[in-house]
């Protein structure tokens, strides 16, 4: 074999190296072998299991639920705006006050701000208006005595989550919706795993019925 041939032959055993280099690379299960121990396994979800049983068993999650669907269910939740404006109206300003009331009945308790727009402009632009309306519903509950801590402005869904689907202005979908997100971290009733204690007290406010007895003189009788 002469020296050329030699030569040819090398490079086309480099050139099928290479091929088959590409093609394993690709392949999850060569991937698995060669790669650091464990880099398939954990693809950003490992503990979510462990986490969810936790929830479930100390009752965090099913009590964030129920307080959640209650909030919605005698509060408005939602604040609207004017086009192209993060400005409180007096409306707005109304039912915030309402949500605040409602919000310092449980100081263990987490919100979320999440702010969105109508279609017209484009979507960066509505992403960053929204996220100025969540902020500014966030600032004026702070006003009424909630802890920042407890409020948290969530990056803004702009306008890919309308309430009424149209390209046009629509100020039902110009709005921000305020929700129950979880526990406050290292409360202190919270840290000791008191949830029971949490769930009792308001069990306990809820059973109290507006008093039909008037007292007077002569002793305790009924009312109509």
């Amino acid at each position: 074999m002469t020296t050329r041939h030699i030569f040819t032959a090398s490079m086309l055993t480099a050139v099928v190296g290479l091929g088959a280099c590409a093609t394993t690379s690709s392949d999850p299960v060569y991937t698995q072998f060669y790669s650091e121990a464990g880099a398939l396994v954990d693809t950003g979800d490992f503990g979510n299991a462990t986490l969810n049983n936790r929830l479930v068993m100390t009752g965090e999650r099913q009590y964030t639920f129920d307080l959640a669907k209650r909030f919605a269910a005698e509060i408005d939740s939602t604040v609207n705006f004017a086009f192209n404006s993060s400005q409180l109206d007096g409306q707005a300003q109304a039912i915030l006050r309402k949500q605040a009331g409602w919000i310092r009945q449980f100081p263990e308790i987490r919100f979320k701000v999440y702010g969105h727009t109508d279609a017209v402009g484009t979507n960066r632009a509505n992403k960053s208006l929204g996220k100025r309306r969540a902020d500014a519903v966030v600032r004026y509950l702070s006003t009424q005595g909630i802890s920042r801590s407890r409020l948290e402005a969530v990056v803004s869904f702009g306008e890919t989550q309308p309430l009424v689907v149209t390209q046009g202005r629509e100020r039902r979908n110009r709005r921000t919706v305020t929700e129950v997100s979880g526990f406050v971290k290292r409360h202190p009733t919270v840290m000791d795993g008191k949830y029971a204690q949490i769930i009792y007290r308001d069990y306990v406010a809820s059973a109290v019925a507006p008093s039909t007895l008037s007292s007077d003189q002569t002793g305790i009788t009924g009312t109509n």
